[in-house]
């Protein structure tokens, strides 16, 4: 097989830098861009060509993708929570940037488009989610990834090229940003609790959801660039089997850490879906997915990588657009 060009966008954050690394180790050639708002620089891989460009800079973007024959966009502020109070940032960096890379990928003649989208797109459905139901987003975040979706489709449909929606969920592991206070409950108990502090729970922590190892997702996020028994289909990535609920989840990854567990309770966060769980049926049909990973055997790995590293402060690095009796003073008053 010929080596060909994958272009990856938000290759310095946690799953663009995971699918630019794999994407080179099949022997492709990796272009790569990242506007580094919520990314590292030394995430992304050093046989990767990379470029510091927003992708909602269209003129540059075009310039830098020539010669692309896939593209997957994974670059996004993927904040479900955060988008209901900062819903024009999040917004503009969803559906914004996300038309300007397909227009710049259909410019350049790519001949397939992956999309990352987002389980957030369900919202309020009965579980488990397929792909088949109609999509109810319950925040800006989802509405917006939604949007995305449908522009694809629809400029895909026009201009001839092939297309695959991924919706990845609750995706944890190496490289997570685990020192934001805005995402990723994974990464930001593991941080407290090396903190020595209480991890902080929304609402009554018996939200359920099915959290799902990097290692486990590759494989199957990978085949879909090229696989011909894929184009044009919406597909769950990510396990169905261990649906566990927050409070759970603190109690697993205390367990493993070692830590005497008193979590610190506080409301609930507006349009937070309480059951969110994604079938994986469709991925296990077309591509083979299956779980390697147990729940514990993902945590281990990923507090392993994360006390290596070591706490950090949290990074309130972006900004508040409302700020009312609605907004968690979680981040109104920066308690992480």
């Amino acid at each position: 097989m010929s080596s060909r060009t994958v272009f990856v966008t938000g290759a310095a954050g946690f799953l663009g830098s995971h699918l630019a690394e794999a994407f080179l180790k099949d022997g492709n050639r990796v272009i790569c861009c990242d506007n580094l708002l919520g990314g590292e620089q030394e995430n992304v891989p050093e046989d990767a060509e990379f470029h510091e460009v927003d992708c909602s800079d269209l003129e540059r973007l075009t310039r830098i993708m020539k010669g692309s024959d896939v593209v997957y966009h994974c670059a996004a502020t993927p904040y479900e929570g955060f988008s209901v109070f900062s819903p024009y940032l999040v917004t503009q960096n969803i559906v914004s940037a996300s038309v300007s890379t397909f227009t710049a990928a259909i410019r350049n003649g790519a001949k397939r488009i992956v999309f990352c989208s987002s389980m957030a797109r369900y919202g309020e459905n009965k579980i488990p989610f397929t792909e088949d139901m109609p999509p109810r987003p319950q925040d800006p975040y989802g509405i917006g990834k939604l949007a995305s979706e449908m522009l694809l489709q629809n400029l895909c449909s026009i201009h001839e090229v092939e297309w695959v929606i991924s919706v990845p969920h609750n995706i944890y592991g190496p490289r997570q940003r685990y020192y934001d206070p805005f995402r990723n409950v994974v990464g930001i108990m593991i941080n407290m609790i090396l903190q020595n502090r209480q991890p902080i729970i929304y609402g009554d922590g018996e939200q359920r959801r099915c959290f799902s190892y990097i290692g486990d997702d590759l494989p199957i996020l990978v085949r879909m660039a090229f696989d011909q028994g894929v184009a044009g289909q919406v597909i769950n990535v990510g396990p169905d089997e261990e649906f566990v609920s927050i409070n759970h989840l603190a109690r697993l990854i205390a367990e493993i850490m070692e830590f005497d567990l008193h979590p610190v309770y506080v409301p609930d966060r507006p349009q937070e879906v309480d059951l969110a769980n994604c079938s994986a049926d469709k991925a296990r049909k077309l591509l083979g997915y299956q779980t390697r990973y147990s729940l514990r055997d993902g945590l281990m790995e990923t507090i392993k990588w994360t006390a290596q590293k070591g706490p950090r402060p949290f990074e309130y690095h972006l900004p508040l657009e409302i700020i009312n009796d609605k907004c968690p003073k979680t981040w109104s008053e920066r308690l992480f």
